[in-house]
């Protein structure tokens, strides 16, 4: 008897999953640059929902990145800096921030998060990054290294 129990369980499972219309698909792309200063990582996360209902289809997105910019030499290099400024773009848009330091810093890692139902970013971009601080300026791109 509980064998027959189990059985019609997993074939009742099984028939709800073949009848659903909903299909999920999930993207995570690692861009990585650098520059002769300045590395950054941008980490782009996609979960894209498509449904069948009443003969329509309809989609949803769930998006969320990160990007990280890290300065390359020692921080007893960067005491005299007093501000960074930084940006980012990307097909679905872009970002940026800055920092101002009051006093020597102990770490030049800057970090930004977003999540969002917007545009998608591609596996294929070339993410151009902008790094400003105290009369400097460094340009370079970040590329994607996922597998």
């Amino acid at each position: 008897m509980k064998n027959l129990i189990f059985i019609s369980i997993i074939m009742i499972t099984v028939l709800l999953a073949a009848c659903s219309n909903e299909e999920i698909v999930s993207d995570r792309y690692t861009f990585i640059g650098e520059g002769e200063y300045w590395e950054a990582e941008y980490v782009f996360e996609s979960e894209e929902t498509q449904k069948e209902k009443d003969g329509r289809t309809t989609y949803s997105t769930n998006n969320s990145d990160v990007f990280k910019l890290t300065y390359k030499g020692a921080v007893e290099d960067m005491q005299s800096i007093e501000k960074i400024e930084y940006n980012y773009k990307t097909s679905a848009g872009g970002g940026g921030g800055s920092r101002e330091f009051n006093e020597p810093p102990t770490d030049i890692t800057l970090r930004s998060y977003s999540s969002d139902n917007g545009a998608k970013v591609y596996e294929e971009e070339i993410i151009p990054v902008i790094v400003k601080w105290d009369g400097f300026e460094e340009s370079f791109e970040l590329v994607n290294k996922s597998e």
